[in-house]
């Protein structure tokens, strides 16, 4: 996973954008009016969307669809999985240490009555 790409989906109007593609192809107008931006805003964020190669254009009519590129987003799911595994263990080991802490303080709860 290249750090361009994670930099690309940091900015909350790209995400929103990606997360727009995601049900499928739309034009610069369709994303426009979809969340609210200017026409000049959808462009440049498209623009830095393809350069890292989330994205791609095909020529429809008179207008460009865009549409998300299936591989870098399978290298996005791939490089987030790798890090879930460590996330949900460490998780599990913030319960165990809460239901610990629980467990103590009913304990000292019940020893000061």
């Amino acid at each position: 996973m290249n750090p361009e790409t994670l930099s690309a989906l940091g900015e909350p109007n790209r995400f929103r954008i990606v997360e727009l593609l995601r049900t499928g192809p739309r034009s610069v107008n369709d994303i426009r009016g979809r969340l609210g931006l200017r026409q000049s805003q959808v462009s440049q964020h498209l623009t830095v969307l393809k350069a890292v190669g989330l994205v791609e254009a095909e020529p429809h009519a008179q207008q460009r669809l865009y549409k998300l590129r299936a591989q870098p987003v399978k290298q996005l799911h791939k490089w987030i999985d790798r890090y879930r595994c460590i996330w949900e263990e460490r998780f599990e080991q913030m319960d165990e240490l809460v239901e610990e802490m629980t467990r103590k303080e009913k304990s000292d709860a019940a020893g000061r009555k």
